[in-house]
């Protein structure tokens, strides 16, 4: 598979190159010019960011009501019947903390724009304005008229090019790229503890149950209790292994720092390699804290830091 580097695609040069504000020519060698964050950063990334997909609407609330659908088994079959006090107070304490970070985090990971590049910039005007060397070339995007930075592709769904795009999940409704990775990761790290949580409460609630009198472990029926939490075991179990994955998926794709994209693409690598823990910083902030694990904590990605458009 060849290079994007080396694919004929919608490229602008300078007019010390061409005379010309745009062309169709492939380049053989390639140059970076690197360009402030600023200069990239769409408008709205101060905004609210929603995306209206009805397929990523409907997954996003399907989430939300099989959590609301554990947290109601979880509280009112397993812990409010219990006859101890403390066992309720401490696992209801602990699985309602552990929900309402993961849904949290999946609005965070909803509502924050991944890294939007700003819909059509592309134009003369706009790459004439960058001052570009003789030689020096950019790319743009076909779809949505706008230039392309490096590691940015576009997705279909957002319609937007975003930076550092891992993939479009439809169960928060949104890309998963530089700005709500984090937010991803701590949305299917909680899950997957909530349903570990969920599914050893209900192997305990089995074995009281089985015990004493089933009439008495829970204020439903026991036909009733058993379905419910025999649902309850089987949306636990599923989520507890789709959510492990993909938060270990997701943790090599920072530490190798390669998105998803890129390492299905087998694209080559043109960015400097760092350490597995410079690339973890990079997405949840520096330094080391708590705050790694709060989806309130807005991580600071390197406000120094210099993009480079893709040549």
């Amino acid at each position: 598979m060849k290079s994007p580097v080396h694919r004929c695609r919608d490229v602008e040069h300078s007019r010390g190159q061409s005379g010309a504000g745009g062309g169709t020519s492939c380049l053989q060698e390639e140059q970076r010019i690197p360009i402030s964050k600023d200069v990239i950063t769409s408008s709205s990334a101060s905004a609210m960011w929603f995306i209206r997909d009805a397929c990523g609407i409907v997954c996003a609330i399907i989430t939300w009501l099989l959590v609301l659908y554990a947290e109601f088994v979880v509280l009112f079959v397993m812990l409010l019947p219990s006859k101890n006090l403390m066992y309720s107070i401490v696992n209801g304490t602990l699985f309602n903390t552990l929900a309402f970070l993961a849904l949290a985090s999946h609005l965070r990971a909803m509502c924050t724009d991944p890294g939007a590049v700003p819909k059509g910039n592309a134009t003369k005007e706009y790459i004439e304005s960058l001052q570009l060397k003789p030689g020096q070339v950019v790319y743009k995007c076909p779809k949505c008229c706008s230039i392309k930075p490096d590691r940015a592709h576009h997705c279909s769904v957002c319609k937007r090019c975003i930076r550092k795009m891992d993939h479009h999940c439809p169960w928060v409704n949104n890309c998963v790229g530089e700005n709500n990775q984090k937010y991803f990761v701590l949305f299917t790290m909680y899950i997957a503890l909530t349903s570990l949580h969920a599914l050893v409460m209900v192997v305990f609630h089995f074995l009281y149950c089985f015990e004493d009198d089933w009439t008495k472990c829970s204020t439903f029926s026991p036909p009733a209790t058993v379905i419910l939490l025999i649902l309850l075991c089987f949306e636990g179990l599923l989520f507890l292994i789709f959510t492990s994955v993909m938060f270990g998926t997701q943790v090599h794709s920072i530490c190798t720092d390669e998105t998803g994209i890129e390492q299905l693409k087998k694209e080559e690598r043109r960015w400097a390699k760092k350490t597995k823990w410079m690339n973890m910083r990079a997405v949840f902030g520096h330094p080391f804290s708590i705050l790694w694990f709060s989806p309130f904590s807005t991580p600071d990605h390197g406000k120094a830091e210099t993009y480079q458009y893709v040549v």
